[in-house]
């Protein structure tokens, strides 16, 4: 743990002195001083009914399989999410922010488990509700680990012009969450991610659902350029890292990748303690 607390420290010195940087450190970074309204108490959303969106109910068992951690239970992991839920949302609540994309240096950091189990979390809250959208083009992860076979994904929005309220998903027991999945790999992805069609669904994405947080799954930052092809299409991201996985150098160069994007801070995966913030 160590050593990535001190790669931590590196790249908060370098971050904060990168133009327009938000500095980065164990926790969630601070804000630049009076420039932020107050935060916003959300009223409890009334309960969701699901018209046109496609509800599934995932199989039993596989959600604990896959690691997935139920926000309603009395356990440690359910504990440490339920806290990043809540530091996540004072950190986006503070600057007006309703999009987050999770990034990691490489493919074994825990980041798609951190994104479906942050967006459970999330979901769980009473005052929001959740679109967890899958952007691994390369690799797609989230229909598998609620056992969902989707007619169509958003590889089918962006390259087949399929309506985006045809990709959409709901797994039931889950009633703040909608997933919007990838149905399978999408060639030449970075330029998808960069594109015309994309920014067309992100708007469509926040206009349809103007009291939804949405959360973007990305491919790792170090194997392929695709997140930072996303990053301008975001307000803010979260760094997940993995103890014992993730290399100093591999951080450093992550958050210096994505010198551009404000961070509200990192996760620390695999922790012999309790998860990192």
């Amino acid at each position: 743990m160590e050593r990535i607390r001190q790669a931590l420290d590196l790249a908060r010195l370098e971050r904060a002195g990168a133009p327009g940087a938000v500095p980065v450190g164990h926790a969630y970074s601070e804000s630049p001083p009076n420039t932020a309204p107050p935060a916003r108490v959300p009223a409890a959303l009334p309960p969701i009914v699901y018209t046109r969106t496609c509800s599934f109910s995932p199989p039993a068992g596989l959600l604990e399989r896959n690691r997935i951690v139920s926000p309603q239970e009395d356990s440690p992991a359910a504990s440490a999410y339920r806290m990043l839920r809540t530091q996540v949302l004072q950190r986006m609540d503070v600057n007006g922010w309703r999009s987050l994309a999770l990034f990691s240096p490489r493919a074994t950091d825990g980041k798609t488990t951190t994104a479906v189990n942050l967006a459970l979390a999330l979901a769980n809250d009473r005052a929001h509700t959740v679109v967890l959208v899958e952007l691994d083009l390369r690799k797609p992860g989230i229909a598998e680990r609620f056992g969902l076979h989707p007619k169509h994904g958003i590889d089918d929005a962006l390259a087949s012009g399929v309506a985006l309220e045809d990709c959409l998903y709901h797994p039931q027991g889950f009633d703040r969450l909608v997933l919007l999945p990838a149905r399978s790999p999408l060639a030449n992805s970075s330029e998808w991610l960069a594109g015309e069609r994309c920014a067309q669904l992100v708007t469509e994405l926040r206009n349809r659902y103007t009291d939804r947080i949405l959360l973007f799954d990305l491919p790792p930052v170090l194997d392929a350029d695709d997140a930072l092809a996303f990053a301008p299409r975001v307000e803010a991201g979260l760094v997940v890292v993995a103890e014992g996985r993730t290399r100093r150098a591999d951080l450093v160069r992550t958050i210096e990748t994505l010198h551009r994007t404000p961070l509200v801070g990192t996760v620390l995966n695999r922790s012999s303690g309790t998860m990192g913030l």
